[in-house]
């Protein structure tokens, strides 16, 4: 009923632009794509769920293959698209444009597709420095409206002048009525700036929400579960792991933990208690800038470091990381080096805003 309203109002307001076809041979769904728009944009509108992380062209979650059809990209080079990938008609649907009808390979995610993705405001209630660079930011939902997500997924707050700002959720879906955020000062970067600096308690947010095909797979598999996180990294987690022992789940679970210093590790002590009343769930940290004291209880190096030292074969687990692009890319080919199976590694590769310089998205950790 609302696709069908939602074209009718667009063939009102648009009967001029041009649309295009586009039919995924996985599941034989048809959807149409306006001129100019990305191939996931359109579908995502339209209620079809392709997979997607950063939406920005740099993590390659969004990457199917092309059967017919060519593609455009409008605004810059598709930075996770490798010429040999394009010969071979792949393409990089977050920021592909048709040029005409397509036939795509892509896979869509079953467990999302039925969660509404809306826009919905929010009322600061919380506001508490975690680390000296990390403010937790806690949002309350009007008394009738609730969130549904799948643990893992992000939001995306609506700025000022148009602009957006995704932020992961660090609260489970079982508090539906308040939303947890983990926001890092980053330097450069405007929005966050306002955040530390002129946000206020009871002010208002306008979010949209839930985005994202970050979360755990429940495929009937016993598999352990591996999560790593760099900084901030840990938000996503956090919800995952939380969610997971509100519903009795026992799989085993070792989190990978890595940041430059032990202060930046802004949860430990939680971390610890689940791993205390857990016997299921293991906790390792990784600093990558140790001091002698601080070196006694966590892993000397790169948190990607940590879980190949632990685990040198990694063909028997399922793989969740998060955290900046640069981190995620170095675990993702090292794992892969290691015995992980491509089709059981997930990943969040975070999206800075436009305002962030270059060697923020570079840092490790």
């Amino acid at each position: 009923m609302c696709t069908r309203s939602f074209f009718a109002i667009d063939y009102t307001a648009n009967n001029l632009m041009k649309q295009y076809q586009v039919r995924n041979l996985n599941s034989g769904i048809t959807f149409t794509v306006k001129e100019g728009e990305s191939v996931l944009s359109a579908a995502l509108r339209q209620g079809v769920m392709l997979p997607y992380s950063c939406k920005n062209g740099t993590c390659g979650s969004c990457k199917g293959q092309l059967e017919s059809g060519e593609v455009h990209y409008p605004f810059h080079p598709p930075l996770a698209l490798e010429n040999s990938e394009i010969a071979q008609g792949k393409a990089l649907f977050c920021q592909a444009a048709p040029s005409g009808d397509l036939v795509i390979q892509a896979r869509e995610i079953e467990a999302v597709r039925d969660i509404q993705v809306r826009k919905m405001p929010a009322r600061v209630i919380e506001k508490t420095l975690m680390a000296p660079d990390v403010m937790r930011i806690r949002l309350k939902l009007p008394s009738a409206q609730r969130l549904q997500f799948l643990a893992g997924q992000y939001l995306e707050i609506l700025a000022p002048e148009g602009k957006r700002r995704a932020f992961s959720i660090a609260s489970p879906p079982q508090s539906e009525d308040v939303v947890e955020l983990h926001i890092r000062h980053v330097e450069g970067g405007g929005y966050t700036s306002w955040v530390f600096d002129e946000l206020k308690v009871r002010d208002i947010l306008r979010f949209e929400a839930p985005l994202g095909t970050f979360f755990v797979r429940n495929d009937r598999t016993e598999r352990p579960l591996l999560m790593v996180g760099g900084g901030t990294g840990f938000a996503p987690l956090k919800s995952m792991i939380e969610c997971l022992l509100s519903d009795g789940d026992k799989r085993p679970l070792h989190l990978f933990w890595g940041a430059a210093t032990q202060a930046e590790l802004y949860m430990h002590e939680q971390v610890k208690q689940w791993e205390h009343d857990n016997a299921h769930i293991l906790y390792t940290s990784a600093l990558s800038e140790t001091s002698s004291s601080e070196a006694q209880d966590a892993f000397s190096g790169l948190v990607h470091e940590a879980v190949l030292d632990t685990y040198p074969d990694l063909s028997a687990f399922d793989i969740y990381i998060s955290g900046p692009p640069a981190m995620v890319e170095t675990g993702r080919t090292a794992f892969l080096d290691h015995g992980a199976e491509k089709r059981r590694i997930f990943f969040d590769s975070f999206e800075f805003g436009l305002d962030v310089p270059v060697r923020v998205l570079a840092k490790p950790h």
